[in-house]
């Protein structure tokens, strides 16, 4: 008797513990590297930009950026002050792609694959120069 309840004490427990599957919406991208490709900056204020995964990619205050590349939909940049990712089930590197001022999305230079942000954010940022 006690195993029976035991088996449908675990049976339950397992069955709320359903792992919910979450996406990045990507397309295809092709970098072209092009050092220098733009200016580069140091964000001004922590901005944490929501991706439509339930996850929001944050990035930091201070971070410096600098132009690596492009892809279709802007230019490509890269800090080595934080580690960027943009997280669902998994978790992704990303860099982050700006186009005419503005944060569109993030290239995955892992899966080589553009995920845009929902809505283009105007990143409070300084210009630096090389």
């Amino acid at each position: 008797m006690w195993l029976k309840a035991a088996l449908i004490t675990a049976t339950a427990v397992l069955a709320g513990c359903a792992f919910d599957v979450s996406f990045v919406k990507s397309e295809p991208a092709q970098f072209t590297a092009a050092a220098g490709c733009g200016p580069g900056w140091t964000l001004l204020g922590d901005e944490s930009v929501a991706m439509g995964t339930g996850f929001a990619t944050r990035l930091k205050a201070g971070t410096r950026w600098r132009c690596i590349g492009t892809v279709e939909a802007g230019q490509v940049y890269r800090t080595d002050d934080q580690v960027v990712t943009v997280e669902a089930s998994n978790i992704y590197e990303a860099q982050a792609v700006i186009d005419t001022g503005r944060l569109v999305g993030f290239y995955l230079p892992v899966e080589k694959r553009f995920a845009r942000a929902p809505d283009a954010i105007l990143l409070q940022k300084k210009e630096t120069t090389p």
